[in-house]
């Protein structure tokens, strides 16, 4: 069998950090010991500035940054009233004092500087006033920038009749997204949470039994504070309220303007559970039983430490509802969702262990606790570990995982596998050599010989598939659809699970 051609495109998207992001500065986070707050110190120096100095002050800060942000003047007088706290007479400061205040406690972000990388691909929700043929598409991405600290921001483009891909202009503005708790949290999902951090004992059981099977942010804040009752909290009571309380705050909605462009939007990171970033969103077009279209992404929470895999749902790319996993499945890393329901269940892709990949059944989209082997690391280009590249993807002959191995000297590639159509759990296909593999243009950058992608697209009988090489940037590939299909399944069929070699 003659080899898969591949073609790389021309397209290259690269870190710009011009591409900035105004959000809150909190000196308040530092204190002086012993002493008052730096954010004290500093409100005292802003309110000693004489009245007649203050219109000078703004002046310059206008000239320097509001061209850079929408609704500038605005975004500071919310920043002041953020902070209005550290003010001792609020109703006394005058608008030019609080302009220089809502600047001294802003800053700018460039969300791309250190990299931009690990792309997912979906159709648009818009498909309206497209030349015959052609498709309007999304694309996520992963931007990395100052202290390593990830974000997830998008692109929009066309793929025409003939697979040619066309990418919108990208403007120089970022605008953040107004961040708002949900409306309820359910008391069966929030107590399974807890059973998972070992967070269950007298005290969040007390806290759970005062609220309702549907519950608000605010009522879970009522019935903690019965716990001053009791005087100074323990050791283990002061741990369990602050867990109750991250798991309450990893769960938001993130609302951005709707005359915004989608390449304008950035998910920052938000919940204390991704403090240090949101990583690999794998975002898939998922259609129900009923027809209705919701797009999910899987991706990891960072907070330093420890990892989370946390859920996005969306259905205009303008208002996102950020929640929590469950499960005994959803322990680590890339978990990928299939699709479309398969037997009236929900099926994801997930790697527990971190080495090996595996297949889960869920009736609910939040809940993963049964899995099951699907596939380990086999060939010599992923003796390390083996894991998923983005959702798979429906065929006529099987589901298409794409997959990334990694092997000696640490270095990725893309490799793929086919699943029985009817029965997931069945690899009828696998290739023995990598798909997409690092060329000599694409070996350097922040993490070297590396080719990752966090999901493809077929369109015109070609596989798209955007990758991130080497965390440097991002490239396109394409390939022919049915060539890769052929090959995987004239490959010899390994049994259930991993027990026979790949061809």
């Amino acid at each position: 069998m003659q080899p898969i051609q591949i073609k790389r495109t021309q397209h290259r998207l690269l870190p710009n950090a011009r591409r900035v992001l105004a959000k809150p500065y909190f000196v308040g986070e530092e204190t002086l010991l012993p002493g008052p707050s730096r954010a004290g110190l500093l409100m005292a120096r802003i309110l000693a500035i004489p009245e007649a100095e203050l219109s000078e002050l703004n002046v310059e800060i206008l000239q320097r940054f509001e061209g850079r942000h929408d609704d500038f003047i605005q975004m500071l007088e919310h920043q002041c009233e953020m902070v209005s706290h550290h003010i001792p007479e609020v109703a006394l400061v005058s608008a030019g004092r609080r302009l220089l205040i809502g600047a001294c406690f802003t800053h700018e972000y460039s969300v791309e500087a250190a990299a931009l990388f690990n792309p997912s691909i979906v159709l648009a929700p818009d498909q309206q006033g497209l030349a015959i043929g052609s498709k309007r598409f999304v694309m996520s991405l992963r931007a990395v920038g100052e202290g390593h600290l990830s974000s997830i921001e998008f692109r929009s483009g066309v793929l025409d009749a003939d697979g040619e891909i066309t990418f919108d202009a990208v403007g120089p503005r970022l605008v953040g997204g107004r961040r708002t708790m949900p409306e309820h949290f359910d008391k069966q999902d929030f107590s399974s949470k807890l059973l998972e951090q070992g967070a269950i004992n007298d005290l969040s059981s007390g806290v759970l039994s005062r609220l309702d099977s549907k519950f608000t942010f605010e009522e879970l804040e009522k019935s903690l504070s019965v716990l001053k009752e009791y005087g100074p909290p323990s050791a283990i009571s002061f741990e369990t309220a602050k867990i109750i309380h991250v798991l309450a705050s990893s769960n938001y909605v993130t609302t951005f303007p709707a005359d915004s462009d989608v390449a304008e939007r950035v998910i920052f990171p938000a919940g204390p559970n991704e403090t240090r970033g949101m990583e690999d969103a794998r975002f898939v077009r998922f259609v129900a039983a009923d027809g209705r279209i919701t797009y999910y992404a899987t991706y990891t929470a960072y907070d330093g430490f420890n990892i989370l895999p946390q859920l996005i749902e969306t259905e205009d790319f303008v208002r996102f509802t950020v929640s929590t996993l469950d499960g005994m499945a959803a322990q680590n890393k890339g978990m990928a969702l299939f699709p479309r329901p398969i037997d009236g269940k929900y099926v994801m892709l997930s790697r527990k262990d971190r080495e090996n990949l595996y297949l889960s059944f869920s009736s609910d989209v939040h809940e993963w606790d049964d899995f099951t082997e699907l596939y380990g690391p086999q060939a010599p280009w992923e003796l390390l570990q083996i894991g998923n590249c983005g959702s798979p993807i429906e065929t006529e002959v099987g589901w298409l995982v794409l997959t990334h191995g990694v092997g000696p000297m640490r270095r990725y590639a893309i490799g793929a596998l086919l699943l029985d159509l009817h029965d997931p759990r069945r690899v009828i296909g696998s290739l023995s050599k990598p798909l997409i593999e690092p060329d000599e243009n694409e070996r350097e950058g922040y993490v070297p010989n590396v080719v990752y992608t966090c999901g493809a697209i077929v369109h015109a009988d070609q596989l798209i598939v955007p990758y991130g090489f080497s965390d440097a940037g991002v490239a396109i590939a394409q390939l022919v659809l049915s060539d890769l299909l052929e090959a995987l399944l004239s490959s010899r069929r390994p049994k259930l699970g991993r027990s026979s070699p790949p061809a």
